[in-house]
């Protein structure tokens, strides 16, 4: 039997949905994670054509779009493993580009200018919050909801509980939209969806043993909803 899997059938996954080419300098919005080229996402935040995401419309940053993105590092990674000649078309691109504009080449500072760019965080460096890691465990707060199969996760410091809620809704219902039907909870305080999980550790979880525990349930003002693992 063979398994083998085509470039072609991995095209949606690894294209930007902008310019449908490869990704490059793969970068993805924090609060729905769809990627896109740096460059093209940037050129778009910064038209008037607003400050939602291209391919499902959320809200990215309402006050300054570009603090809603991130260098995604793995994703570009994979893209230039599944075609390996594309990292040698774009080294080439950025050696000519250089050329013409009497500019000195420096692969690894170009690399560096182009990450602190999309760093937010108070000018952290990117490195830095990549490998930032928080592990959580989600539990049922109440009797209404059934525990997940899978409650141990480890993801960015800069997660935010939207996220968190939507994984949940997902997990329970099969169904992104529901997450408003759901609240997360730390030490017994609902917690605000932009919160992010550096943030909630450092100021609920005060930075005891991890994993940071979280917990859910139905939204306060919503009564009688069950959902499934």
């Amino acid at each position: 039997m063979d398994n083998r899997v085509t470039v072609q059938s991995l095209n949606p996954y690894i294209s930007c949905y902008i310019c449908k080419g490869y990704l490059i300098d793969a970068t993805a919005i924090t609060e729905c994670l769809h990627t896109f080229c740096k460059s093209c996402i940037v050129k778009r935040l910064e038209t008037k054509e607003g400050n939602t995401c291209p391919k499902c419309d959320v809200v990215i940053h309402r006050s300054n779009p570009l603090h809603g993105i991130r260098l995604d590092r793995k994703m570009q990674d994979i893209v230039f493993k599944v075609v390996p000649e594309l990292q040698c078309r774009e080294v080439l691109r950025e050696k000519i580009f250089c050329q013409l504009k009497g500019i000195p080449y420096d692969r690894s500072q170009n690399q560096k200018g182009r990450e602190s760019e999309v760093s937010e965080n108070q000018g952290q460096p990117v490195d830095a919050i990549l490998d930032d890691r928080v592990c959580i465990q989600l539990e049922t707060k109440t009797d209404a909801l059934k525990a997940l199969n899978k409650k141990y996760i480890c993801c960015s410091s800069r997660t935010t509980v939207n996220h968190v809620k939507k994984l949940v809704a997902k997990k329970l219902f099969r169904d992104l939209e529901k997450c408003c039907s759901v609240d997360i909870l730390c030490n017994d305080e609902i917690l605000g969806k932009d919160h992010t999980l550096k943030f909630i550790y450092v100021t609920r979880w005060r930075k005891k043993d991890p994993p940071l525990k979280l917990y859910y349930q139905p939204r306060v003002d919503m009564l009688g909803f069950s959902g499934e693992a």
